[in-house]
């Protein structure tokens, strides 16, 4: 594996890891407390914060994913890197769309 790939890798992890376990803390309090789906977007909805939050949440976990299934299709598949390589960024870029797409769902007005 290339090291650089393999450092970004590693780098998305510690950066999802605190990301996640907020995300979790949040969706916990949400269901205690009975917030409904119209509740929650009435609390994020024009909310710079959370907007910045999962857009940063959605970019890392988009890179971290790319470089793993990159991988997996190194390892598993017949394909060549560079065949891996493209088809891993196609895959990464819309799983980047849809994140920023559902962000923008819940954040915009």
């Amino acid at each position: 594996m290339n090291v650089r790939l393999y450092l970004w890798q590693r780098l998305t992890a510690v950066l999802m890891l605190p990301l996640i376990l907020i995300h979790l803390a949040v969706i916990f309090y949400a269901t205690s407390k009975g917030l409904k789906a119209a509740d929650i977007l009435a609390r994020t909805r024009g909310s710079i914060a959370w907007a910045s939050f999962y857009g940063v949440f959605v970019t890392a976990a988009a890179i971290h994913s790319v470089i793993g299934i990159r991988n997996i299709l190194i390892e598993w598949s017949s394909l060549s890197k560079r065949g891996a390589g493209l088809l891993a960024i196609g895959l990464g870029i819309t799983l980047l769309i849809l994140g920023v797409r559902a962000v923008a769902a819940v954040v915009l007005p």
